[in-house]
């Protein structure tokens, strides 16, 4: 495996890690996924919650209804409309996720060396002798010593919520299982995970597609987040779903890998999904803990080849509770941001976390500050030696694009783009300054009724790492005179975000008829 890309060329003076950091527009370009819920639902929460550096809204259906979700994203609405801020949906689905049902929430005391016993029969009240288990699926799947994960979250390693089991006995509906640790179960609900152990569950539930097709399709979400994908069919399943939805077919996939057959079908999984959320928590269930690392370097590092969004979990859990990061988490985020990931997922930290906003603040900061030491010129080299030749012409011309930029120190690349795909190509290169898509309506039929398209490829532009979009007029074309006014618009916007100013170089990349070109402009 090759060096990780950390430092500039230029040697750093340590004594410059103790002076403050120049304000910018966009302190960081890598992108921060929030998930909303009890501690960040109501308007003024999210309001803040975008000012702070949110670009996607993660909808988490493992938990909550319809009606709930839909109140929080009316509120999203207006916090965007209010603010107006650009910011995504994304839909996470539940998969064949195990779960023990706690419907009286009594607390369930277990200790280390008692027995308990996980059962098929839904009948059964919890506690710390017998748990009922939504599926007999785990009887049917595990054996005499396997371990299984129980707990309320995902086990973190100082959770007194979350306790590990290691199967004893298997018979009938029964799962009769040694306790391995003291903790005391609290809440309404458990997870249930067998560690590297394959579940004869299908990765879309029916209940996963019903919520697909009503909420999602009500409120024509930007991104499915497919959780447990475990083969690229389980990707093309879901792409059958959304294209028989119609109004969906544009929404983009980003495959949940978070267990040991997601990792073995990796490559395959990629070429499927146009992205990938690396979900450390279960995943690091299934793996030793000293492997995790190495699969997110090789994971991110396939999906910065191959040019499509890689998105990191499990950063911050200790923020739940806390204001301030650890030491190690603080170092995880950056070296995230190292390895060329282009967002960050926020679950418990902002979902039933105290501190929210201080979370996505945290995470904003280290990423900016991690960017500044991003060695661009080592990964650019290594990004063009990676792309097969002949190189695609667009592709060609968007990494020369980005060289330009470097080589001119422009403050801002601008491009147009109808698909986004332009855009990404770009990005994928990894600019050191902020690229303002300018995305340009195409009016389209099916043969009932026009439409404009744009609006998703907009939004979801906020998941690629650098990448900053604004929706043009839909009443200018793609000419060269419109492309002009709609350039002097973008960078009006520039100059007023901060980002442009006077005598700033601007590479500009746009299609002239059947050409593509860039261009490199000085600001007045």
């Amino acid at each position: 495996m090759q060096s990780s890309h950390l430092l500039l060329e230029e040697p750093i003076r340590l004594a410059s890690i103790l002076e403050a950091s120049a304000p910018k527009a966009f302190s960081a370009l890598t992108k921060i996924i929030g998930t909303l819920g009890p501690q960040s639902r109501s308007v003024e929460a999210i309001e803040d919650l975008l000012r702070a550096g949110m670009s996607v809204a993660r909808f988490d259906f493992s938990w909550g209804n319809e009606a709930y979700h839909q109140e929080t994203l009316e509120n999203l609405r207006q916090a965007v409309r209010n603010t107006r801020r650009l910011c995504a949906v994304m839909l996470d689905t539940v998969g064949p996720e195990l779960c023990v049902v706690n419907s009286e929430e009594v607390e369930i005391e277990l200790v280390e060396g008692a027995v308990v016993v996980l059962t098929g029969d839904q009948t059964i009240k919890a506690s710390n002798k017998v748990l009922s288990v939504n599926s007999d699926a785990l009887v049917t799947a595990v054996k005499p010593k396997d371990t299984i994960f129980l707990g309320h979250y995902l086990f973190t390693g100082s959770e007194t919520t979350s306790v590990w089991l290691e199967v004893k006995e298997v018979k009938e509906r029964d799962v009769v299982c040694t306790v391995k640790n003291t903790a005391t179960l609290t809440g309404s609900l458990f997870v249930v995970h067998a560690s590297q152990v394959r579940m004869d569950l299908p990765t879309l539930s029916e209940n996963d597609k019903e919520v697909v097709s009503s909420w999602g399709l009500r409120n024509h979400i930007d991104f499915l987040s497919l959780s447990f994908t475990r083969h690229a069919d389980d990707v093309r399943e879901a792409r059958k779903l959304l294209d028989k939805l119609g109004d969906l077919s544009q929404t983009q996939i980003f495959a949940k890998i978070e267990n040991f057959e997601g990792l073995v079908h990796f490559d395959d999984i990629l070429k499927e999904a146009d992205g990938v959320i690396i979900s450390r928590g279960t995943l690091g269930i299934d793996l030793p803990p000293e492997k995790v690392f190495l699969f997110q370097k090789v994971a991110i590092q396939k999906c910065n080849r191959a040019g499509k969004p890689a998105i990191v979990t499990r950063v911050v859990d200790s923020m739940v509770d806390n204001p301030r990061p650890t030491r190690a988490e603080a170092t995880d985020v950056a070296n995230a941001v190292l390895d060329g990931a282009d967002g960050i997922l926020l679950g418990a930290e902002t979902l039933r976390g105290l501190y929210p906003v201080e979370t996505i603040t945290t995470i904003y900061n280290i990423c900016g500050e991690a960017e500044k030491v991003f060695n661009q010129a080592v990964y650019f080299k290594r990004a063009i030696k990676g792309t097969p030749e002949p190189m695609q012409a667009l592709e060609s011309i968007a990494s020369s694009a980005v060289r330009a930029a470097t080589k001119v120190r422009a403050s801002v690349i601008v491009v147009f783009t109808s698909s986004g795909r332009a855009a990404r190509l770009i990005a994928k290169y990894r600019p050191t300054m902020p690229v303002l898509c300018v995305v340009v309506p195409r009016l389209t039929t099916n043969h009932l009724r026009w439409s404009f398209t744009g609006a998703f490829q907009a939004r979801q532009c906020l998941v690629v790492r650098g990448l900053f979009p604004m929706l043009a007029d839909p009443r200018h074309s793609t000419d060269n005179t419109t492309n002009e006014s709609i350039l002097k618009v973008a960078l009006d916007h520039g100059k007023a975000a901060g980002i442009v100013k006077s005598h700033d170089r601007v590479v500009v990349f746009q299609k002239l008829g059947d050409s593509s070109v860039v261009k490199i402009i000085e600001i007045d």
